[in-house]
């Protein structure tokens, strides 16, 4: 079994190989089995793993969990992890249908130094969504220390893929806030900011994005979910 590690090439275009996983990878990869791609949603979500978070991990892996707790109750979804961290290290996993084994090898992460890499995040989703339809991104992160504009761009590409971005943001980075609020506004998504106790919000919150990747946006309209409503806010 392997694991896919997302890789940039030099001209900024993003580029797959595949490494042998760990043991554990591929241990969890075995018992989470492979999603049908014939789902009615895919949704990706994204973690910043790097040394920056390491402060506030222990407690954020908890409230990160939250979000496979919610769409493991959702159902009827596709789901991938993707995570950086390190000099260059930007991993995903195979789609699958088990929110509760993602949540296992997510808790299993570490983080490690390095500067972020959303422009891989977003490079690979792109990529995914010209292979078979990707609903949503939601990525988790508190710090953004790359070009603003490299980024909006990409954004604009997913967001004429249809593909919104969900950004969730630790701490009170301003350049983080600004640009994750403009990658957002350009897909047609949603900016939040977590506080030390959002667990319970988060998990809400995902179970909204959650209804919106398996039914789009009438489904969510017609949840009558509080958290539908601060999604549609922001939405398009």
């Amino acid at each position: 079994m392997k694991e896919k590690e997302v890789t940039s090439t030099e001209d900024g275009s993003r580029a797959l190989r595949e490494r042998s996983s760990s043991s554990e990878i591929a241990s969890f990869l075995k018992s989470a089995g492979e999603a049908n791609l014939a789902q009615s949603g895919r949704l990706i979500f994204a973690l910043d793993a790097t040394m920056s978070r390491q402060p506030t991990w222990d407690s954020a892996v908890t409230i990160q969990a939250s979000m496979f707790d919610a769409v493991g109750k959702a159902g009827g979804l596709s789901i991938q992890l993707v995570y950086f961290r390190g000099l260059d290290e930007c991993r995903a996993s195979k789609w699958v249908i088990n929110a509760v084994a993602l949540r296992d090898l997510m808790l299993g992460i570490q983080c490690l130094s390095g500067q972020t890499q959303i422009a891989k995040v977003l490079n690979h989703a792109y990529r995914e969504t010209t292979q078979a339809k990707v609903s949503a991104l939601v990525f988790i992160g508190d710090a953004m220390e790359e070009s603003i504009e490299l980024l909006s761009q990409k954004a604009g590409q997913l967001g004429l893929k249809g593909v919104r971005c969900f950004f969730f943001q630790e701490g009170h980075d301003v350049k983080a806030e600004t640009c994750f609020r403009e990658i957002a506004r350009l897909t047609g998504g949603a900016y939040f900011r977590l506080g030390p106790d959002s667990a319970k919000e988060l998990a809400e919150l995902l179970g909204a994005v959650a209804i919106y990747a398996r039914g789009g946006l009438k489904a969510l309209s017609q949840s009558g979910r509080r958290e539908a409503h601060l999604l549609l806010e922001q939405m398009k």
